[in-house]
């Protein structure tokens, strides 16, 4: 008798262990997209992903796709967002500074074609204009991304300090007639081809085939879309030291048993429909092992920036 009332309280309990783990079990998955570029093609790349996660983990995937970067940051301090694919290293740091436990890294992107683990922050101009160098573009109108885009912002800034002086704020000691934040990598490009700036940045992988946008980077997604002839379109002039590859991150703060199976997903979505995966992060990459050493660099750039202004 006593063996069989131990057994009922072993079953009940047990019982009311997968309860309530099913009940932390989140029926809605939040993921973060960058804004910064076409809404309906992000939305469209990450369809697949959506369908795949509401399979795996049983969960009704909600794409919050915010129109800057800022979104994504404050949706994860604020529990809004639950996972990021493509995180811009710059605004991880920007949710590392606010909040050292908020995410977890769960890898990094690297190249499937060269294993690289980065990227390059480029500035461009029209092919037809007469500009060479940096220093021909003294007196023209410049474009920059978003104020937490790594290539569209931190890193440029980091160069024109060094070489102009001053910032942002008096246009880098006048060297530029202005500086205007366009809000993302696309309208960056956009803004030089339509002459609302002689130069802008934005970033490429900067291996692979030229003609085709390289691997990865904002000339890969809008040849995608419906700019076949942009390269032929666009010169670069300038190249940054490689930049760190976005992190994969989740929040911290989800349920332990369910965050365990989020991660699982993840990797999963990598390795078995890689083309979904290709398409979600704008390039031929596949994830890698990274730890916060990797981005410390960006970390103390940002918390430097944020300290001095721009």
């Amino acid at each position: 008798m006593k063996k069989l009332l131990r057994l009922a309280v072993f079953v009940a309990g047990s019982f009311t262990a997968m309860h309530s783990m099913a009940e932390d079990a989140p029926k809605e998955l939040n993921l973060g997209i960058l804004g910064g570029q076409n809404a309906t093609q992000q939305i469209g790349d990450n369809q697949c992903v959506k369908d795949f996660f509401d399979k795996e983990l049983n969960v009704d995937t909600k794409l919050r796709n915010s129109s800057d970067y800022s979104g994504v940051i404050q949706g994860l301090l604020g529990k809004k967002v639950d996972m990021v694919l493509s995180m811009s290293p710059s605004s991880f740091a920007s949710v590392y500074i606010n909040n050292p436990k908020a995410v977890d890294l769960v890898g990094i992107v690297i190249d499937d074609t060269d294993k690289s683990r980065g990227y390059h922050s480029v500035v461009i101009v029209k092919a037809d204009s007469p500009y060479q160098k940096l220093s021909d573009l003294k007196g023209k109108s410049f474009g920059f991304a978003d104020p937490d885009s790594t290539s569209g912002y931190l890193i440029p800034n980091q160069t024109f300090k060094k070489e102009f002086g001053g910032t942002t704020d008096n246009k880098y000691n006048n060297f530029f007639s202005s500086v205007t934040f366009s809000g993302g990598h696309e309208q960056d490009i956009l803004g030089v081809l339509n002459g609302q700036f002689e130069g802008a940045v934005t970033w490429a992988s900067m291996i692979g085939d030229r003609e085709t946008g390289y691997t990865s980077g904002a000339f890969n997604r809008m040849i995608r879309m419906d700019h076949p002839d942009l390269m032929k379109k666009i010169r670069i002039i300038w190249e940054s030291p490689l930049i760190p590859n976005g992190p994969i991150l989740v929040r911290s703060d989800l349920p332990p048993a369910f965050k365990a199976k989020l991660v699982s997903a993840i990797k999963k979505l990598d390795k078995d429909d890689h083309a979904c995966f290709v398409k979600a992060v704008g390039g031929k990459q596949h994830i890698g092992e990274t730890s916060l050493a990797e981005y410390q660099q960006i970390i103390d750039m940002k918390r430097e920036l944020t300290k001095g202004g721009r």
